[in-house]
């Protein structure tokens, strides 16, 4: 019988949206719940005096304050170091024994270097395992956010789980409305996103923010879920409004394509796309390695997000795991077997401002300069053989 192998390092979530979204209301109602009691809470603020963290509902031990500015370059150094000392400090005694952090982004912030921090830092990496992305949007006043802050597009596009709040503001038919388009408007740069009511009685925003979704564990139990290809391939209507419908076309006629979805940010803001390239054909792992460099070297900035399972032709029964964000990309790892019969190589990407023909003409490209390398590796080895 198999067994799973557990993953001890302390799950994190954070918690994105633009200013006057309600991410601080959202984590006082999970913060009253004793379930949440062993939670460690970081809270970044713009400006050199923080108010959000003397809004939040929590012991003042639970609390740690980020206020040298967004949690972009500037304070990408101190998460880290940050989240380090929280460690040691558990460990210690010196702060109560948490089993879990949750991270307040600033409304400003772009949520990418939060998530660069635990793919470039090995020691954080260790310690702690990136659990989910919330995003809180605004139904009042999101749209024209949208329209205006390039910041506010990032944060939903990275986002696992989309919290719309503020309905209750609206009248009922225009509230519908405006739920409706919200909607529309995420899936087509985000379609594998799951949308939550904050005005719905039955919300749990606790089950929210201890929700999975960002990082694969460490075994192939959820690695479907996690990668959830089908979002991104099966769905061609961009103004699809329904996640479910995203399931009602068959898997196979996405394949050897990608499908994406874009949201065009006015005429000079961020045109962000989501796709994802299916390969029936496994790479080599020199291949593997040429498309991972590629990647870091060339996409830097323009990708958001990159997840895939791929087969390598050396390691058949074991698919290579590949995870980042921008330049930065997650050590190759493999899982212990594939989580099903479908051995197809797929790769979801999350782009700013990069075309889906041509990363795959980039793939195209790389894949047959590893087959030359390849040809020209035997060629070598079968005239060395006979010398």
């Amino acid at each position: 019988m198999e067994t799973q192998r557990t993953d001890e390092r302390i799950p994190v979530v954070v918690v994105t949206g633009f200013l006057g979204s309600g991410k601080t209301t959202l984590l006082n109602r999970a913060l009253r719940s004793p379930v949440m009691a062993n939670t460690a809470v970081v809270i970044n603020e713009f400006g050199s005096v923080g108010l959000d963290h003397l809004l939040t509902e929590a012991s003042d031990d639970q609390i740690t304050l980020l206020e040298n500015g967004c949690l972009c370059c500037t304070v990408f150094g101190d998460l880290i170091a940050t989240l380090n000392k929280l460690w040691h400090d558990r460990e210690s005694g010196k702060v109560t024994r948490f089993d879990s952090v949750l991270i307040e982004t600033s409304g400003l912030a772009d949520p990418r270097p939060v998530l660069q921090a635990f793919l470039s830092d090995p020691t954080l990496e260790g310690l702690f395992r990136l659990e989910s992305v919330v995003a809180v949007v605004d139904s009042v006043n999101g749209p024209g956010t949208l329209d205006r802050h390039d910041e506010s597009v990032r944060q939903l596009a990275l986002a696992d789980q989309v919290i719309i709040t503020k309905l209750d503001l609206l009248g009922p038919e225009q509230a519908i409305e405006r739920e409706a388009a919200l909607r529309r408007r995420v899936l087509r740069f985000n379609p594998a996103v799951s949308f939550h009511l904050a005005n719905d009685p039955a919300i749990d925003p606790v089950s929210l923010l201890k929700a999975r979704g960002y990082t694969l564990r460490r075994d192939a139990g959820n690695a479907l879920a996690w990668l959830n290809a089908e979002a991104y391939s099966a769905c061609e209507d961009e103004h699809c409004a329904d996640p479910s419908h995203a399931h009602e076309h068959p898997h196979d006629h996405a394949r050897g394509h990608a499908h994406a979805q874009a949201e065009a940010h006015g005429d000079e803001g961020p045109t962000i796309s989501s796709f994802c390239l299916v390969r029936e054909q496994p790479s080599t792992l020199y291949g593997l390695e040429l498309l991972l460099a590629a990647v870091e070297k060339n996409l830097g900035p323009g990708l958001l997000r990159l997840k895939g399972l791929v087969h390598v032709k050396e390691r058949p029964e074991q698919p290579a795991v590949i995870h980042g964000a921008q330049h930065l990309l997650h050590n190759l790892t493999w899982l212990d077997r594939w989580p099903s019969d479908d051995r197809s190589t797929r790769i979801v990407f999350i782009t700013e401002g990069i075309l889906r023909h041509d990363l795959e003409e980039m793939v195209t490209l790389l894949d047959r300069v590893a087959q030359r390398t390849a040809a020209a590796r035997e060629r070598a080895g079968q005239e060395g053989s006979t010398r």
